[in-house]
């Protein structure tokens, strides 16, 4: 079970409404931060995604939490026929449309308004399902692993990428530095939602990974599972199948 973190302290709203709240708020730049906070490296990440899923030559492939539709785009790269990027915050899905409509790809890619813990698909849909810096932003982690165990075909594939935090010595001194002293710097200078950042840290840190995660996956039903550190480990990518 992982520990339940709010992007604002002060709120009423729960945690699915804060964080549709905060993506809406911070859609239009949203981009150009994650470009600067990753140092560009997330980029090298979704395209290991992009070549795990395409290997298994998918069909149509559904992208969990997509946002503005990074993953998704990249995923038109495994030739598959159709692709569903699916995210909570319709500030975010409105970037995504807005990049995919000035790509030309509006023919391979739907953009959809939905909740990942409420997946508008019948069971056994998809071929390959993504989530990319999104399981950590569920209300309820084992719900939304649950409904993507669902939606997933027999002998899908499951792929997540996700924060994690470095074990070893000196990496993991240097990302709790960054993390609390310099990645909410960045927040407070360019973002309009400085509370967004702060959670995105906060929420990094106190999220299952690792084995954790594997074992959780395990639990929900999933097969084959593993975990394959990137970066040192600040960011981990999981594979999955049913």
């Amino acid at each position: 079970m992982s520990i339940k973190v709010k992007p604002y302290k002060d709120s009423d709203l729960n945690k699915k409404q804060q964080v549709t709240k905060m993506f809406d708020t911070i859609s239009k730049e949203y981009d150009g931060l994650n470009r600067v906070i990753s140092f560009g490296i997330d980029v090298k990440w979704r395209r290991k995604v992009v070549d795990i899923v395409g290997k298994t030559n998918p069909e149509n492939i559904l992208d969990i939490a997509t946002g503005t539709g990074d993953l998704a785009i990249s995923l038109t790269k495994t030739n598959a026929k159709e692709i569903v990027g699916l995210d909570i915050s319709d500030g975010m899905l409105e970037v995504g449309r807005q990049k995919i409509a000035h790509k030309k790809l509006n023919d391979k890619i739907k953009m959809v308004l939905g909740d990942s813990e409420s997946l508008p698909f019948e069971d056994n849909t998809f071929d390959a399902i993504t989530v990319a810096f999104g399981v950590r932003n569920f209300e309820t982690l084992e719900t939304g692993l649950s409904e993507i165990h669902r939606v997933l075909k027999p002998n899908g594939v499951f792929v997540i990428l996700e924060t994690s935090v470095p074990t070893k010595t000196p990496y993991k001194q240097g990302y709790k530095f960054y993390t609390k002293y310099i990645l909410p710097t960045i927040g407070k200078v360019f973002s309009k939602d400085q509370s967004a950042y702060s959670y995105l840290c906060e929420s990094a840190s106190v999220f299952p990974y690792g084995e954790a995660l594997n074992n959780i996956l395990r639990k929900i039903g999933f097969n084959s599972v593993n975990n394959l550190p990137q970066t040192f480990g600040v960011a981990t990518i999981y594979t999955a199948t049913k």
